[in-house]
């Protein structure tokens, strides 16, 4: 008997571990989906369909507690946003170069609506694919750099890209990005992993002779592509902070950077690699500050012979934390395969749980939105109902600017025709000094009594960019309402407060 009753609090012990492992949250975090174009979602669909498509995917994950959206604008040198550079793209209308009707501009579209929901938006473009492989060449607008410029690019299987050798194809793509940051009022800047185009066998990509002619000093071809790519990051990631020093520039790279058989650095794993195959040096654009955050895309599932999930995040973690790192997650995958220690349960437990021993790892990004709003293999809800129950506030950047804004102000609690309604002012700021702008609130609400400690993620909320809060209405209940400032990078204001009586 007695054995059954230690036995019996041992599993309630255990329980409980699990529960509050289950329920630790990070109050600083980065909670993001991608949502794509070229899976088709918006195919035969009325501008008022796919508002209605998407505007339901933010609601369930809003509900899910994500806070950012990486959104697809330029999948093949073409616009999901009005550019008088680029043609709208097939992938809105089903035609290159034919504007949506009734019209509309997604990107301002997804602003006002992310905004709305206390997320951040980023904008996320292709950086070299000038025509898709699915994409037949005579279909192209007569305004696609492919028709406009053929001099900038190189034919490869069957896409056209945008030679990263060039200069003149550089400069065109970060003057398409200086486009988008100055028009829109994004939060982000997000480039995908299509550096040199991944390999097909027996094709070569067509520069050696380019190479030849100038070399700059690179003994091997590999090295000077490399320096393509890494002179193309640090001018884009220029070209934005010179225009918006507050957008956050960030790349989601191939999950695998080098492979330890070929680099003794590199990871135990057996796949393609971001250094040799794509000619991209991650690790020296972190270390360098060339972006701001990196998301590199872990799709694979923990066991997995080529690529281990445990093995790559825990290199990622030792490697990259010099800037933010944030983990790109399968969905679909997750669902789909056990945890090898539990059986009976898919692998989001297990891969929240190395999440959370990661010390440099701030954050997720979900693969794909769609996937997560439907709720494929209880994920969505499980994220909501546990691990992102409460809102969270977007990692520090230090580097772009590590000054708090002043205070809200004039905060006052109005009952108007729709309830209660908090209310307040944005703190002043000088033009001249972006970091001084608050653009974004924090709401906490404390009982009466209750120690006001702003670290308390059970507190927070919401996020909000407007400045007032709807307060829910309970009658004969106390509390002691907080809200924060939070300025374009996430630095948080002191906190001003009101007490509440109902």
């Amino acid at each position: 008997m007695r054995r059954e009753k230690i036995f019996g609090l041992l599993i309630l012990a255990m329980m409980l571990m699990f529960q509050t492992s289950l329920m630790a949250q990070n109050k600083r975090e980065f909670r993001g989906a991608w949502i794509q174009c070229v899976n088709g979602q918006y195919l035969g669909k009325s501008t008022q369909q796919i508002q209605a498509m998407l505007t339901r995917q933010l609601d369930e994950l809003q509900k899910d507690g994500v806070n950012a959206i990486i959104f697809q604008v330029r999948a093949e040198c073409d616009a999901l946003y009005a550019s008088e550079y680029e043609p709208w793209s097939r992938y809105l209308t089903g035609v290159q170069g034919k504007a949506p009707s009734p019209y509309w501009d997604p990107l301002q579209w997804m602003i006002e609506q992310c905004h709305n929901r206390g997320m951040e938006l980023h904008a996320w473009i292709n950086p070299f694919r000038a025509k898709h492989s699915s994409t037949p060449y005579a279909t192209l607008s007569p305004k696609s750099v492919v028709k406009q410029q053929p001099e900038l690019c190189f034919k490869y299987d069957n896409l056209v890209l945008l030679n990263p050798a060039l200069r003149e194809a550089t400069e065109y793509t970060c003057r398409i990005a200086a486009d988008i940051v100055g028009r829109y009022d994004i939060d982000g800047f997000h480039i995908d992993d299509y550096f040199y185009p991944y390999p097909v066998a027996g094709k070569q990509i067509p520069d050696q002779a380019l190479y030849r002619q100038h070399p700059r000093g690179f003994r091997n071809i590999g090295d000077w592509r490399r320096d393509n790519v890494s002179r193309f990051v640090q001018e884009l990631g220029e070209t934005i902070h010179t225009i918006k020093p507050w957008v956050k520039f960030g790349v989601s790279p191939f999950g695998i950077y080098r492979n330890k058989r070929t680099d003794p650095n590199g990871s135990e794993t057996y796949g393609l690699q971001n250094y040799d195959d794509l000619y991209a040096d991650v690790l020296l654009w972190v270390n360098n500050g060339f972006v701001d955050y990196t998301v590199p895309q872990l799709y694979w599932e923990i066991g997995n012979k080529a690529a281990d999930y445990k093995t790559l995040i825990t290199w990622w973690n030792k490697h990259a934390g010099n800037r933010p790192l944030y983990i790109g997650e399968d969905i679909e995958r997750t669902a789909k395969h056990a945890d090898p220690g539990n059986p009976r349960s898919h692998q989001l437990p297990a891969k929240h749980r190395l999440h959370q021993q990661m010390s440099n790892v701030q954050g997720t990004v979900l693969w794909y939105a769609k996937t997560a709003a439907d709720n494929v293999g209880n994920i969505g809800h499980t994220l909501r109902n546990n691990y992102w129950k409460y809102p969270a506030l977007p990692p520090l950047m230090p580097f772009l600017d590590d000054k708090a804004p002043k205070g809200v102000k004039g905060m006052k609690l109005h009952w108007t025709e729709f309830g209660p309604l908090l209310v307040w002012k944005a703190p002043k700021w000088k033009k001249k000094k972006w970091g001084d702008e608050a653009n974004r609130f924090a709401v906490y609400r404390f009982g009466m009594g209750e120690k006001i400690d702003l670290r308390n993620v059970k507190a927070l909320q919401k996020i909000t960019y407007n400045p007032f809060y709807k307060v829910k209405y309970e009658k004969g209940k106390q509390y002691v309402y907080v809200v924060t400032a939070l300025d374009r990078v996430g630095n948080e204001s002191k906190g001003k407060k009101v007490k509440v009586s109902f």
